[in-house]
């Protein structure tokens, strides 16, 4: 895969720090410069239908942000009211945070909700 811009491997290497101690319930499907995933790899059951696997959380370099891919966000609407306003404010669309720096509150902000999102997983069976 091709970094679609280099500068902000830095800023993706940082944030993949934060994920990579969930490897402990999720496994990376992807990890290389510039993509990181973690998925539930085992049959689940969302919203009445059997599934293979879901999605936890990842990161991509675009080109000009680091897209933090979140799926507690969707999968459970109650939790976007649970995180700080720093971070709600790089939210674009339902699930993807456009992170462009990487400030002291927006990390622990995306450490809460890394946690509240395994929490989350954890009561239905998930993680």
């Amino acid at each position: 895969m091709t970094v679609k811009n280099p500068e902000l491997i830095p800023l993706f290497e940082e944030l993949k720090k934060l994920l990579v101690p969930y490897e402990k319930h999720f496994s990376p499907r992807k990890d290389e410069p510039g993509y990181y995933d973690l998925w539930l790899e085992r049959e689940v059951v969302v919203d009445g239908r059997k599934r293979d696997s879901i999605y936890f959380a990842g990161l991509i370099i675009q080109k000009s942000y680091v897209g933090f891919y979140f799926m507690p966000v969707y999968t459970h609407e109650e939790a976007a009211g649970l995180f700080g306003s720093e971070l709600m404010a790089t939210l674009k669309g339902k699930s993807c945070f456009y992170i462009k720096e990487l400030t002291s509150d927006i990390e622990q902000q995306i450490r809460d909700a890394l946690d509240i999102g395994l929490r989350l997983y954890q009561e239905r069976d998930w993680a």
